[in-house]
């Protein structure tokens, strides 16, 4: 490894595909490597689409995390230099937040402040959104504190909500905000 060289640990409860996305985004990459794929659901499907890539997801369950002592020494072992929650559902505790204080990056589907907090995430924001009347939503990607996505805001990336909207088609116009733009914040990020 290139002393230069940054290295992510990408944290995952999912489907995977943003996990995915980071892994061929930084495959090949100068001075960022992905140093682990950690998950904390047995039944997700990160593991099968990383399989394919040559990654081995870690499980660390439900357990790892009440007190996440082992699994931030774990990633403090592979020298990690930014931990990245790619549809995390865990909440992130002592002693990790200050093991990895402002090392910590989040994605979250809604313009933060609006609609964050414990119990928001996937359809439960988009249902919010539409039932607020938001005229535009879109993805917070923003460092992780002990306060539920409370943490500072590196960037933001809006899309229209439209009249005829459910919480699918939001989605839809979501995600890609979240392909295009994470790894290129992480980056931005991890080289400043």
């Amino acid at each position: 490894m290139p002393p230069s060289m940054k290295r992510i640990a990408i944290l995952a409860s999912g489907s995977g595909t943003n996990a995915e996305n980071l892994v061929r985004y930084f495959a090949g990459h100068p001075s960022i490597e992905v140093a682990t794929v950690i998950c904390n659901r047995r039944q997700a499907g990160v593991y099968e689409r990383l399989r394919p890539l040559g990654i081995e997801v870690e499980h660390w369950g439900k357990e790892h995390w009440l007190d996440p002592t082992h699994v931030t020494e774990h990633l403090q072992r592979l020298q990690v230099d930014l931990v990245v929650l790619s549809g995390f559902l865990a909440v992130i505790r002592e002693p990790m937040l200050t093991a990895f204080k402002d090392r910590i990056v989040n994605i979250h589907p809604s313009l933060l402040p609006r609609h964050g907090g414990p119990g928001m995430y996937g359809h439960h924001v988009h249902e919010e959104v539409l039932a607020d009347g938001d005229a535009e939503s879109g993805i917070s990607i923003h460092l992780v504190n002990e306060k539920v996505d409370g943490g500072t805001i590196l960037a933001q990336f809006t899309c229209p909500v439209l009249p005829d909207d459910t919480p699918d088609t939001l989605a839809a116009r979501i995600h890609p905000l979240e392909y295009a733009h994470f790894p290129q914040v992480i980056e931005q990020y991890l080289i400043e």
